[in-house]
């Protein structure tokens, strides 16, 4: 091992999850002086039952002790709430969906824990996202890549970390496949190496989501309308319906007799009107472009016309699209193709090859 890398400090923000603890095992295998760091961002529940932090953190210190890495908690509740949730409850007042992920890296993992860690004497920190990060240099901007496991790549959640910070941050899963990432927990002997991966919002956990907002915004409900204008059912408030939503409706077959499911395909908060419709692919759901605001480019900005792919939601296939104009933080972008359920609040992140370039919010589809 180079002296070089023996002598760098890296601070990886251990979940308690498999892809972080992998993490540290490489970084540590490759020489680095690693220590762990665990977050707790959530105070909210007075109990355990949807919240997993007091599990996870035994779980990222077992394997820190398997490792023989130093671990230490730091709360970020505050910040969380400041920065994150406030946002998150603003959204779905408004009607919008937001995604509380995205802020969560740039507030929060990619911003409170970098400059504490840093504090603390760290060159780096590292997470266990799939991701691949090329770090700046004389030649070369701060380049984001996808990660190679194609079915994990998180970089539509990192696209608004700032090229300062990216700079700072090493991805040890990015170049792997998550096969061989638990391949390499269970050979190490991480009390981990079969934990399910997390889904859906960290703070709401498993949840009935309509419930945990209940707790935080006032129920407001209204009319379900057809496009036409005919009242087909009753919603229990904007802020628990998104666009493209089947499940939950409970409204049945009605408009003409047809049997056929019906979508959420629009929202009027000026009305409290839910539109409905019968189709996967009604007309309403379908868009050829968006408007986007709060741009964030890592490092290059696209050209006005210029060819390139896009995602406006997670694990969504690259979709072709050109920016078509560009104002300071807000742009206009057409897909070649129709695409089902653009969704106010969420974002979309450009892409140029395997390179994220970075992204914005959806404010509005056309």
């Amino acid at each position: 091992m180079s002296n070089s890398t023996t002598s760098k400090r890296v601070i990886v923000g251990l979940s308690g999850g498999v892809d972080s603890s992998v993490s540290a095992l490489l970084l540590k295998e490759q020489g680095y002086d690693v220590h762990g760091l665990f977050m707790d961002n959530w105070e909210d529940d007075e109990d355990d039952t949807y919240c997993t932090a007091a599990e996870d953190f035994q779980d990222a210190r077992a394997v820190a002790e398997t490792i023989g890495i130093p671990i230490t908690k730091v709360n970020f509740a505050k910040e969380y709430r400041d920065r994150v949730f406030a946002y998150f409850l603003e959204e779905y007042e408004a009607g919008r969906t937001p995604n509380p992920d995205v802020l969560c890296n740039t507030e929060i993992k990619f911003k409170a824990f970098l400059d504490h860690a840093l504090r603390l004497g760290a060159e780096y920190i590292a997470t266990g996202h799939y991701a691949r990060v090329i770090h700046s240099s004389a030649d070369s901007p701060t380049r984001l890549l996808k990660g190679l496991d194609d079915n994990k790549d998180q970089t539509y959640f990192l696209h608004g970390v700032h090229a300062d910070a990216l700079d700072r941050t090493l991805f040890p899963v990015g170049e792997l496949p998550k096969s061989e990432v638990r391949d390499i927990a269970d050979e190490a002997g991480f009390v981990n190496a079969e934990k399910k991966d997390s889904t859906g919002i960290c703070f709401i956990g498993e949840r009935d989501f309509r419930d945990f907002l209940q707790k935080y915004l006032p129920v407001k409900p209204g009319e379900m309308r057809t496009p036409e204008g005919e009242v087909v059912g009753e919603h229990e408030g904007l802020s628990y319906y998104t666009l493209g939503q089947r499940k939950g409706l409970m409204i049945g077959g009605k408009a003409g007799g047809s049997e056929a499911p019906w979508y959420v395909v629009a929202k009027q908060p000026e009305k409290n009107v839910l539109v409905v419709a019968q189709g996967h692919d009604h007309p309403l759901l379908l868009s050829r472009s968006l408007r986007a605001a709060k741009l964030h480019w890592i490092s290059t900005v696209p050209e006005v016309g210029a060819p390139l792919a896009a995602k406006t939601r997670y694990r969504q296939a690259d979709q072709a699209c050109r920016i078509t104009a560009m104002d300071g933080e807000t742009c206009v972008v057409e897909f070649d193709e129709p695409q089902r359920a653009v969704t106010p609040g969420q974002y979309v992140v450009f892409y140029d090859g395997e390179v994220c370039l970075g992204g914005g919010v959806i404010t509005s589809r056309d």
